[in-house]
């Protein structure tokens, strides 16, 4: 029981930091400024000939001169047809020159050497964008030194129990996200709504050291930059630079993309990343184990139930501030934290050797 408490102890306290850290971090609205950046749109994509006229559409709808807009798309060995639609913007179509074990690390690194602008933003294929989302990035780059930054991503729901599961999955990683940023500590943002300059990128020769990962093309480069210009990566927390994606229809589809995430995790060069990932790891495992305490009334009942709902009171703190940011509701809160200890130690878990699929193709 000492243990379990200890544990817990721990956990409560770093998601009452992150919670704080969300707080740190101010909204940024302003559209008052003149647009002047121009930006290159890179978006690798694999079979996504239904998805991205969305993409296209959102971009074709946004607030900024379609002058300072270039796109480039990668096409990684797609095996559907896609037509580009005419479009007030330019566009080009390459296709990815594979060089490493990560196909979208060298989609970026192909398009990488088209881009004219000092600009960058990736999204992806099944993503659609606020009609405001470059105006705020303009606006905030204007009045800031910075040459790195990261967004929010939300889910586009219906109103399945797995596409909820998954929105207050991806709001804690949220939540985590922006807190770290908060308290100085920042070390993973997402692939689809992340803008950088193409000096940057250069200068820090890429993905060059974690190339042979598979997955990370967002965080790794992250981690790059903070570890060499801490002060010019910063986070952009604004309703106007949400990138919305699409929920996986299926539970396999979402224990693979999961795993796919956390098998960067060991090789993060972010310690503070390491030690959460393993505090979160910690702070299931243990639910897991009051569960099998309770079953066989081995523990004191009411301590083991006071733990639980220390744990899920935190929790469900950092997920309300961060679905009010995202203007997301929660739903299935209770039976999906029952679950996710269940689905998050199995994926961490299987990540250590276990393979995955992703695009037709198997890591």
């Amino acid at each position: 029981m000492l243990f379990l408490i200890i544990i817990l102890s721990i956990y409560f306290t770093t998601i009452s930091i992150l919670v704080y850290g969300f707080s740190k971090v101010k909204t940024f609205d302003d559209l008052n400024l003149t647009p002047k950046t121009a930006f290159t749109i890179v978006v690798p994509f694999r079979n996504e000939a239904e998805n991205l006229p969305l993409l296209l559409d959102s971009i074709s709808r946004l607030n900024y001169p379609m002058d300072l807009i270039e796109m480039i798309l990668v096409n990684d060995a797609s095996t559907d047809k896609f037509q580009i639609p005419n479009s007030k913007f330019q566009i080009s179509v390459i296709n990815n020159i594979r060089i490493s074990n990560s196909p979208k690390k060298d989609a970026i690194t192909t398009a990488i050497k088209m881009v004219k602008t000092n600009w960058i933003i990736t999204t992806d294929a099944d993503c659609i964008v606020h009609k405001n989302w470059l105006l705020t990035l303009d606006n905030y780059i204007q009045n800031h030194a910075t040459s790195m930054i990261a967004g929010a991503v939300t889910y586009n729901n219906n109103n399945s129990f797995l596409h909820h599961f998954q929105q207050l999955d991806l709001a804690s990683l949220q939540g985590a996200t922006i807190g770290s940023f908060g308290i100085g500590k920042g070390f993973m943002c997402n692939g689809a709504n992340l803008a950088y300059k193409k000096s940057l990128f250069l200068e820090l020769n890429g993905f060059e050291g974690n190339d042979t990962i598979a997955s990370g093309d967002d965080v790794f480069l992250l981690q790059k930059a903070l570890t060499k210009f801490p002060d010019k990566v910063h986070y952009l927390k604004s309703e106007n630079t949400i990138v919305t994606t699409k929920a996986l229809n299926d539970w396999k589809s979402l224990f693979y993309q999961r795993v796919r995430w956390a098998s960067k995790t060991s090789s993060y060069q972010s310690n503070f990343g390491k030690i959460l990932g393993l505090v979160v790891f910690s702070g299931n495992s243990s639910l897991l184990l009051i569960s099998y305490y309770l079953l066989f009334g081995i523990e004191d009942f009411y301590s083991l139930l006071f733990l639980i709902i220390t744990k899920f009171l935190i929790d469900y703190i950092l997920i309300y501030k961060t679905n009010q940011f995202l203007n997301s509701k929660i739903h299935y809160f209770l039976a999906s934290s029952l679950l996710y200890p269940i689905f998050s130690v199995s994926v961490a878990l299987y990540s250590i050797t276990g393979k995955y699929e992703w695009k037709g193709r198997r890591f």
